[in-house]
């Protein structure tokens, strides 16, 4: 695509344009997207009308826009993300049952954390994480297993940028988390207690396919709660996303 006079292209304002939104904003004018993107108030009310033309933006009465139902139907056509939550989809639920806690499916994307599904229960503990949302590698229990699991080169990466601290007990020292990034390795669970809210306890384990690790699956527990049972619960339902993923076209 044709580069603006700063060399970036017309996908990479595109792009701008979309990470504007998020859960808390999920319609905005156009100056406040040219604003929160960067761009001059001419592009960005150029590319938004381009979008809205082409669905994937909406348009409401107030001149407000917000993400159109035609991009979600395209992000679902053949997304790799789609299989994944389908097959994992009878497990995930059968854990929360159980639990009755906040169970969650995340993959590695782009050095970071990427939550897919959260499943929870109206009395679970307190719960940052959202569907679509992100969180820091080395911070969260889904996170620590894709990190543990991930190409070396990631966790070299990982371990030589600061480590900023979501709570007090996140691992930020480098040794301490290639420690614990081998203990994950070896017993193919983590619980993280505290490193993203001081109440709850983060569990994981990994999700694979043809033996390669492609997600992580987890519950987040009070901080105090005992954790062999989920622990089990988790690695069974992993197993059986691994056996669904195995069966599926």
């Amino acid at each position: 695509m044709a580069n603006s006079s700063s060399g970036e292209s017309v996908a990479e304002r595109i792009v701008r344009v979309l990470r504007t939104f998020d859960a808390d904003r999920t319609a905005q004018t156009p100056s406040q997207i040219a604003r929160r993107a960067n761009l001059p108030s001419s592009t960005a009310h150029r590319l938004v009308g381009e979008l809205v033309a082409t669905g994937l933006l909406d348009r409401d009465e107030g001149g407000r826009v917000q993400l159109g139902m035609h991009l979600w139907e395209l992000a679902q056509r053949g997304s790799r993300a789609l299989r994944l939550r389908q097959a994992a989809m009878p497990f995930m639920e059968r854990v929360q049952a159980r639990l009755r806690e906040h169970t969650q499916l995340a993959v590695l994307e782009r050095g970071e954390t990427l939550f897919l599904e959260r499943l929870s229960h109206p009395h679970a503990v307190s719960n940052i994480t959202r569907i679509a949302g992100r969180l820091p590698l080395h911070a969260s229990s889904s996170g620590l297993v894709l990190l543990a699991f991930g190409d070396p080169d990631l966790r070299r990466r990982v371990l030589a940028a600061p480590l900023a601290a979501v709570t007090p007990d996140t691992p930020t020292d480098p040794a301490e988390l290639t420690a614990l990034l081998e203990r994950v390795r070896a017993e193919e669970v983590v619980v993280a207690r505290g490193f993203v809210e001081a109440v709850s306890t983060g569990i994981a384990v990994p999700v694979r396919e043809n033996r390669r690790v492609i997600a992580a699956l987890s519950v987040v527990l009070p901080r105090e709660a005992p954790t062999a049972g989920a622990i089990d619960e988790l690695r069974r339902a992993a197993a059986g996303i691994s056996r669904a993923l195995e069966r599926a076209p």
